[in-house]
């Protein structure tokens, strides 16, 4: 893919970039730790994993906005991904445009997610001009939660919904929405007045 298709967005300790070969081992290993892939329907092999990028790559050039690969600048390690995604279910709420991570488990607890996400919802609300941006996620997700809640993103329980492509009473087919309007994101993302 042609890196100019990606912006590149550097925050003070990440820099959210073009998916390079050399992410594709460390993404392989990321989505095959346990931890990491706790609230995914089904775990993910080095082949779907791949896979996972040749179509992240693909919604970047459909859409022109999408996951990007996330890296540390301190070190150049590759971490994880942060973007934009259009669901392709059909939901009350849909279509949308979802903020999405997935990091490595040794990237957790340092705010990364939170940081990177930022960055991603000011490309979503200034470049892209959208109105609203959702995030979802299994109700047990304590930690995405968490993040969304930090990003201002609120939820009404009347939103919840059933993921369609998982058989009813899966335990993780039951997913809590997130959303956030532009306006409010500008009111949040806004210093407060000085005095």
């Amino acid at each position: 893919m042609a890196e100019a298709l990606i912006p590149r967005i550097t925050t003070d300790r990440l820099v959210l970039r073009e998916w390079q070969p050399a992410d594709r081992e460390p993404f392989a290993r990321l989505n095959a730790d346990p931890r990491v892939v706790e609230f995914l329907s089904r775990p993910i092999d080095r082949a779907g994993s791949d896979d996972l990028i040749d179509r992240i790559e693909a919604h970047w050039s459909a859409t022109g906005h999408g996951l990007w690969a996330a890296e540390r600048r301190a070190d150049a390690t590759f971490i994880g991904f942060v973007g934009l995604a259009a669901p392709s279910f059909e939901a009350a709420f849909t279509p949308c445009v979802e903020i999405g991570w997935r990091l490595a488990h040794a990237a957790w607890g340092h705010g990364y997610a939170t940081e990177a996400a930022r960055a991603a919802l000011r490309f979503g609300f200034d470049d892209l001009g959208l109105d609203e941006i959702v995030s979802f996620t299994v109700p047990a997700n304590v930690r995405s939660r968490a993040v969304m809640e930090r990003l201002g993103m609120t939820r009404d329980p009347a939103d919840d919904f059933d993921l369609p492509s998982l058989a009813e009473g899966h335990e993780l087919r039951r997913h809590v929405l997130y959303r956030l309007g532009r306006d409010a994101w500008r009111t949040a993302a806004s210093p407060a007045p000085p005095g």
